[in-house]
């Protein structure tokens, strides 16, 4: 076991925060390995997080599955959208922030001193799912449903009542259009750096009036992220869905 690293970083207390106490404590802390770690510390005893990743993103979506299946009778294509919506990477990078996850990171200089927020949620997001795999590995399916319900599933309420099962472009357009009965559109309003490296800026407008704006590496990403200032700007929580809850006596399938 990597005593000294399950000590030094205080893993106890993340154990508590989850409320599972390891057998094998090794998971926990390998779970929360970066591959950069390793380059600049390579007698480090244990492997990176990447395989417990792949194990855990598995079974979240198995977990999330089996309870949309039992609870809800909306269609295969519903369900499939708001599972995308709990386990997406945007999802479990909150729930890592929520959990606290960062100071418990191992990461390179370089990575720890990055200060760019979409690449350390995907870190976070990773590592939310390699704990998910450890945990399976370490005390079986049912607890690692327990975790996966307690951060995660209790996420679905949010989710339909924001829409969020819906991208925010989308969830933009149909509740202008349900609203205020108009189309938004969206404006480049400013454009720098290299070929290689380009910056946008865009807004997002009802007409003449522009409602927000957004930035990112590509146009399409600066819409997105317009549309979800957007939403904000307005208070609109997004398109309604029918929500077809599983009673007693329905059937499945």
């Amino acid at each position: 076991m990597a005593v000294s690293a399950y000590k030094d970083k205080k893993f106890k207390n993340l154990e508590e925060k989850i409320g599972v106490d390891f057998k094998n404590k090794d998971l926990i802390v390998q779970a929360l390995v970066h591959r950069s770690y390793l380059n600049e510390n390579r007698n480090f005893p244990l492997a990176h997080n990447e395989r417990l990743e792949f194990l855990g993103d598995a079974v979240l979506e198995l977990v999330v599955t089996e309870f949309l299946f039992e609870n809800y009778l909306n269609p295969e294509g519903e369900l499939t959208n708001w599972r995308a919506a709990l386990v997406n990477g945007k999802m479990c990078a909150q729930v890592a922030r929520e959990i606290e996850i960062e100071d418990y990171l191992f990461l390179s200089h370089g990575e720890s001193k990055d200060t760019n927020v979409k690449a350390r949620d995907y870190i976070l997001a990773n590592a939310i799912e390699a704990i998910v795999g450890a945990i399976y590995l370490d005390q079986g399916y049912e607890m690692a449903a327990q975790f996966i319900t307690r951060w995660i599933i209790t996420k679905l309420p949010e989710v339909l009542e924001l829409g969020l099962w819906m991208d925010p472009k989308s969830r933009f357009q149909e509740s202008a259009q349900e609203i205020v009965g108009i189309t938004p559109t969206y404006r480049v309003l400013k454009e720098h750096g290299p070929d290689h490296a380009k910056e946008f800026m865009v807004g997002v407008y009802l007409g003449d009036e522009k409602i927000a704006d957004g930035s990112g590496g590509s146009k399409q990403e600066a819409q997105v992220e317009a549309a979800e200032n957007a939403l904000k700007a307005k208070a609109w929580k997004g398109p309604k869905t029918e929500i077809l809850e599983r009673t007693d006596g329905d059937p499945f399938g």
